[in-house]
This record gives C-alpha cells, sequence and structure tokens, in this order.
C-alpha cells in the first residue's frame, strides 16, 4: 500500500479540478533510469489495467502496476512546497540509496 499525506491529498486533490479531470486517480510507478538506477513515475489516469494495484487512502485512490508495487509497497507520497523544491516526495523505505533530488532510487 502507499500512504498518501494530508498536503499530497490536497495538492492532487487542487490537481485534479484544476485539469478538469475529478474522478481521476494517482498511477504511481516505477521505471528504469536516473542516477540512482530507478525513477518514479506519477501521473493522472482513468484507466486501470488488468494487472493492476488498487487502493486507497486518505480519501486519494492510487494505482500501480504490479511490477512496479513490488517497489513501492509502504512507501507515502508527500508534497512539500518549501523554498528547497516544490511536488510530490515520495518516502520510500524500500530505497537502500537515493540521489539529492529524490527522484530516483536503487533496492
Amino acid at each position: 500500500m502507499i500512504n498518501v499525506t494530508e498536503s499530497a491529498k490536497t495538492q492532487a486533490t487542487k490537481l485534479m479540478q484544476e485539469d478538469g479531470k475529478e474522478g481521476y486517480f494517482i498511477r504511481v510507478g516505477v521505471q528504469g533510469g536516473g542516477c540512482s538506477g530507478l525513477m518514479y513515475q506519477l501521473d493522472l489516469d482513468n484507466q486501470e489495467k488488468e494487472d493492476d494495484k488498487s487502493f486507497e487512502d486518505n480519501g486519494i485512490k492510487i494505482v500501480v502496476d504490479k511490477k512496479s508495487f513490488l517497489y513501492l509497497i509502504g512507501t507515502t507520497l508527500d508534497y512539500s512546497g518549501g523554498l528547497n523544491g516544490k511536488g510530490f516526495v515520495f518516502k520510500n523505505p524500500n530505497a537502500d540509496r537515493t540521489c539529492g533530488c529524490g527522484e530516483s532510487f536503487s533496492v
């Protein structure tokens, strides 16, 4: 399961409303790349696929493909709007190493 903080929920809801995508969910995934080997993907989507894992936390529906789910179990999705950067942040307990920007990791 992926947990969603209150700040991530607020920002996701705001983005869905601004983009006219009410009723969509957050699709989270992992792909090869980045300076640490694996990169996070985050999109708004409304089409589930056959092998997707789907769950809800804090009123936000999260969908993850089967392969990515193994890397993301127990991850928390947060949103940071501070001076050091603005955006969604993954707090992944499975990551052995992350890059300085936090957009890639390795296990």
